[in-house]
């Protein structure tokens, strides 16, 4: 799980970058994804030692939550409308939630696998 978060953290890292890019540099809001991708990758790390593994994972499973969450705040509602946008700051919301929905999933499944084995 550490690589995957790694793994996830690296490309949220380069969406929230690339999304800042793409806008002109005039919005440091397209840098959200980056922060979150930066704090995956950094619990990544620590979760590489045996001893912080179970902590820093699931640290970053909420992490992961908090992310999918904040970025659904706005896209939920608006596909509910059916308002479905081709903007930059919409696509990068919803590769957001998709990178942390996959990335939770990934750990729930994760989880359970451990706590079978144990």
């Amino acid at each position: 799980m550490p690589a995957i978060a790694m793994t996830i953290g690296l490309l949220l890292t380069l969406l929230g970058v690339g999304t800042y890019l793409a806008a002109g540099r005039t919005s440091a809001t397209a840098l959200i994804p980056a922060g979150f991708g930066i704090v995956l990758l950094v619990l990544g790390l620590v979760a590489r030692a045996p001893g912080a593994r179970k902590h820093a994972m699931h640290v970053a499973l909420l992490v992961a939550l908090l992310g999918a969450v904040g970025a659904g705040m706005r896209v939920v509602p608006a596909v509910a409308r059916g308002e479905w946008s081709t903007s930059t700051a919409f696509l990068a919301q919803v590769a957001m939630i998709v990178l942390c929905v996959v990335f939770l999933a990934l750990g729930v499944r994760s989880f359970i696998s451990a706590r079978r084995t144990s």
